[in-house]
C-alpha cells in the first residue's frame, strides 16, 4: 500500500525543541540518581528524530554500526527494508551524544564491544519494538505534544526537515531513509509543497 501523508503527521520544529527538552532533562536527572532507562530513551529518541531510522532498525543497532570519526559520522543500517544494508550521515549533535553515550554504557559496565546491542532492555537483552511505542507516547505526553504522534512521526518529521534543509533533495531524502523507489519519497514532495504554500497564501483576501 503506497504511503499516505498528511501534515498532521509531521511535528513542528518548536514541538521537536520540546521533546528534545524533555528527553534532555530526563536524562540530566537520571544521570544524577544512577537511572538508566531515560539516558537510554534520549539516545534513542534523538537517532529517531535525527537519523529517520525504523523501530524494527533502532532495535537491531549493534555498537559496531556507530562510525563517529571526527568530520565523518554515520549510523550503518546492516538489516533495512527487505534486506538492505545503508549508510546513514548524521549530524554534529548526534554524533556528540552517541559517543557520550557509548562512553556512559562503558562505565555503568553495558557491554560495548562492536557485536554488542547498542539499546538494551531493563533484563539485558533486545528491546521490543512496543516498549519503544510506549516510551515515545510517554516522553511525548511530558511535552505536551497531541496524542496523534507516534514513534512513526519522528522518521516523517526528520524526512520532511531534511528534505527542506537540503533544498529539496528528493535523492538525498530516499537515500538517507533506505527507500527502494523514489516514488515513495515523492509522497513528502507532495505534502510539503513549497508550490502549494505560496499558491493558498497568494489567493484574494
Amino acid at each position: 500500500m503506497p504511503l499516505q501523508l498528511t501534515r498532521e503527521d509531521f511535528m513542528t520544529p518548536e514541538q521537536v525543541r520540546r521533546l528534545k527538552g524533555v528527553l534532555r532533562l530526563a536524562a540530566q536527572e537520571a544521570l544524577k540518581s544512577g537511572k538508566k532507562g531515560p539516558v537510554r530513551d534520549w539516545a534513542i529518541l534523538h537517532v529517531a528524530l535525527d537519523a529517520g531510522l525504523r523501530v524494527s532498525e533502532i532495535t537491531a543497532l549493534r555498537v559496531g554500526d556507530l562510525i563517529l570519526d571526527p568530520g565523518h559520522a554515520a549510523i550503518i543500517v546492516r538489516r533495512g527494508k527487505g534486506g538492505k544494508k545503508r549508510g546513514v550521515d548524521i549530524g554534529q549533535a548526534l554524533r556528540d551524544h552517541l559517543a557520550e553515550f557509548l562512553d556512559w554504557k562503558r562505565a555503568a559496565g553495558e557491554p560495548t564491544h562492536p557485536e554488542a546491542l547498542l539499546f538494551l532492555s531493563p533484563r539485558g537483552g533486545a528491546l521490543t519494538r512496543q516498549a519503544i511505542y510506549h516510551m515515545f507516547k510517554r516522553y511525548a505526553k511530558l511535552a505536551g505534544l497531541p496524542d496523534r504522534f507516534t514513534i512513526h512521526s519522528c522518521r516523517h518529521t526528520y524526512a520532511s526537515m531534511l528534505y527542506k534543509a537540503s533544498r529539496y533533495n528528493l535523492r538525498l531524502v530516499q537515500k538517507q531513509l533506505g527507500h527502494a523507489s523514489i516514488r515513495t519519497t515523492q509522497v513528502y514532495a507532495d505534502v510539503l509543497s513549497a508550490d502549494a504554500l505560496e499558491a493558498v497564501n497568494g489567493l484574494p483576501q
